[in-house]
């Protein structure tokens, strides 16, 4: 094995001790990382093998570096708005390049919505109903494109979650929401009725406005039969497709 081979593989190994120093505490937020030089000697390495890793850290959001007489690389305060992203992507790609059923998928998001509806309804602000609202409008629209339609679909379930006031939700729920019912309206979108979706949509606010949990939750429940039919009977039509072809 050539040292271009091995290169790559030393600076993931690297990055990975770097960043298990900085999950594990042992190294701070705005910590100043040791230099360059430092750190090829206490990992025996080149300085571009260094480099490498750090750039590795700088992509995770890990490190920021800066310029001058006090410059060099610091760990970095990662935001849930900077992991956000991250996550939606791991979370399109481990759905898409994974066998996972679509009842599975249906049941893990809608369960993780309902664990949102009490708090939205208790804290949802004018904001957020209105956020919602207009995404009604719009679903309600007959010129609406089949693809602004699912964008407006998961822009309301996106308000519902963020109506929770919880941002650890709402990071846990990028995934569900912004990645996995994109997926799922692939499958639905040429089946399901708007109207129905629209109507569920309206039961579904109405409540939080009112505060009612409960309604809220049946809401969300209804919402999850509707889209377990539809994607059964879309699944089973293509199947029998599959079958006479």
């Amino acid at each position: 094995m050539t040292p271009s081979d091995r290169k790559p593989d030393l600076s993931a190994q690297i990055a990975q001790a770097i960043r298990d120093a900085i999950v594990e505490g042992r190294m701070i937020v705005d910590e100043r990382l040791p230099s360059e030089a430092e750190l090829a000697d206490q990992f025996g390495v080149s300085r571009s093998t260094v480099r490498e890793a750090l750039k590795r850290l700088a992509a995770q959001s890990l490190i920021r570096t800066q310029r001058g007489a006090f410059g060099g690389a610091f760990v970095n305060r990662l935001s849930y708005q900077e992991a956000y992203g991250q996550h939606i992507t791991t979370s399109t790609l481990l759905l898409s390049m994974n066998d996972v059923r679509f009842e599975t998928a249906c049941e893990a998001r809608y369960a993780m919505e309902r664990a949102c509806a009490p708090l939205a309804a208790e804290r949802r602000t004018p904001r957020h109903l209105s956020m919602m609202r207009t995404e009604i409008e719009r679903q309600a629209t007959a010129s609406l494109s089949d693809e602004d339609f699912c964008a407006s679909d998961v822009a309301l379930h996106r308000a519902l979650v963020d109506a929770a006031g919880n941002p650890v939700l709402s990071y846990q729920l990028a995934g569900a929401v912004e990645a996995m019912q994109p997926l799922m309206n692939m499958i639905t979108f040429t089946a399901r009725s708007r109207e129905e979706i629209v109507a569920l949509h309206k039961k579904l606010v109405d409540a939080l406005d009112t505060r009612d949990a409960a309604a809220a939750d049946t809401a969300l429940h209804s919402l999850e039969s509707y889209t377990l039919t539809l994607g059964r009977d879309v699944l089973a039509a293509r199947a029998r497709r599959s079958a006479t072809a």
